[in-house]
């Protein structure tokens, strides 16, 4: 017990420990499930995974009879367009700003408070007041994202800014570099990678801002159709949405490490060093 502290799983056993969890999950469940199925066959608070396979069959593979649109894949276009666009938009705000307050020091006495009371708003709260100004329509779900996370990335880009050792602003001074050469050359390719861990960091809460914005005014996309089914107590479609919600966020976050690794190899191992 004494050395478990200096133990390291080899990569079957840290396999094993990683999913293990899923399994005693999966397991859970099936056993309630089996239980309350017994009990009232007609149960819909814990379905069947034949049942809730029926359901993602449904959705996924018939068209609608009313649109004629395969809703699982309508429904997660449409909220992957807002995600994206919204990530996007605040990934660009975010860097602008971290980097103009973690390198520039009158702009970080201007702007600093502002953007810590920001983010010190609860974005649901203004959800309303979007709509009142822009209406229901994308705008409003894209500028909840975007006012939501944007400043959770100034604000590390800005302590990431901080970071840079000044010898190396020293140095370009010295070399006669002025202020936006060293903001380009010098904080921006640091930046960068940073820039692309404060996104994984802030999706869980675009997501969260996605559904609800697509839960209170939508006629589409993943958190509308979880709350539309709500009123039927339908968990043979909402479980699997959700899990379909989780997937998504998985290889979101997956493919951002890749493309970090991909544009900035050289970042993983500096921070090893």
């Amino acid at each position: 017990m004494k050395r478990l502290i200096i133990y390291k799983p080899k990569s079957s056993t840290h396999l094993f420990l990683g999913m293990l969890p899923f399994v005693l999950v999966l397991l859970v469940y099936m056993g309630g499930s089996s239980a309350r199925l017994a009990d009232n066959p007609n149960d819909k608070l814990l379905p069947s995974f034949s049942t809730m396979g029926d359901a993602v069959h449904r959705v996924a593979m018939e068209p609608s009879k009313r649109t004629g649109e395969y809703v699982l894949w309508s429904d997660t276009a449409s909220s992957l367009k807002r995600l994206g666009l919204g990530l996007s938009i605040a990934a660009l705000i975010g860097l602008v700003l971290g980097i103009m307050t973690g390198a520039l020091p009158v702009f970080s006495s201007a702007l600093t408070p502002l953007i810590t009371v920001i983010s010190l708003v609860p974005p649901l709260a203004l959800l309303p007041i979007l709509f009142i100004v822009v209406g229901l329509g994308e705008v409003s779900k894209v500028a909840l994202i975007t006012i939501g996370i944007a400043p959770m990335i100034a604000r590390d880009i800005s302590r990431r800014a901080q970071e840079i050792p000044d010898q190396q602003l020293v140095k370009a001074l010295t070399l006669g570099a002025n202020s936006m050469q060293i903001i380009l050359r010098i904080y921006l390719p640091q930046l960068l990678p940073h820039l692309f861990n404060s996104i994984r960091l802030a999706m869980g809460a675009a997501w969260l801002f996605l559904i609800a914005a697509e839960a209170i005014a939508s006629t589409d996309g993943l958190g509308y159709r979880i709350f539309l089914v709500r009123r039927y107590l339908s968990m043979d479609l909402i479980l699997p949405y959700v899990a379909w919600i989780t997937l998504l966020a998985f290889i979101i976050d997956w493919l951002l490490i890749k493309l970090n690794q991909k544009l900035f190899p050289w970042f993983e191992a500096v921070g090893k060093s």
